[in-house]
């Protein structure tokens, strides 16, 4: 039997996301700054996939991503993330932490803005350790 294959889901100038066949959508981000529309497409599908197979994880490839603006951070805690978790089913988020010291912090703000939704968000540098918590015992 030949082993399951992940596919691509979505892609735009800012990101790819793919179904992953273990059971969670991971999304990657490109490198290079980003367009206001083609940014919360790529967040919007990211739900939309998570919602079209009744999964609640998701691995956030951030390494290669630009820092997150002040308007990008408003829009994800104030309106996507509740929206990812309320009605698209999101719960764990698995991010490989970018290369970038800038996006990195802009990650961990983004991270306490959103500290009273019923959503967990682990940070990791190694991929393999960000795999074995998203798909573990408690996914």
């Amino acid at each position: 039997m030949a082993a399951a294959t992940r596919t691509l889901y979505f892609e735009n100038s800012h990101g790819r996301i793919w179904e992953e066949p273990a059971g969670y959508v991971r999304l990657e981000y490109k490198a290079g700054p980003r367009e206001t529309v083609q940014f919360r497409a790529l967040l919007t599908h990211a739900a939309q996939a998570m919602s079209r197979h009744r999964w609640n994880g998701m691995l956030v490839d951030q390494r290669n991503m630009a820092p997150f603006s002040t308007t990008e951070q408003d829009w994800m805690t104030s309106k996507w993330l509740p929206r990812a978790v309320n009605e698209h089913g999101y719960r764990r988020g698995a991010v490989l932490v970018a290369h970038n010291v800038f996006a990195r912090l802009a990650m961990n703000q983004f991270v306490m803005a959103s500290r009273g939704l019923s959503h967990t968000y682990r940070t990791f540098e190694d991929e393999a350790e960000a795999l074995a918590w998203l798909t573990g015992p408690g996914a």
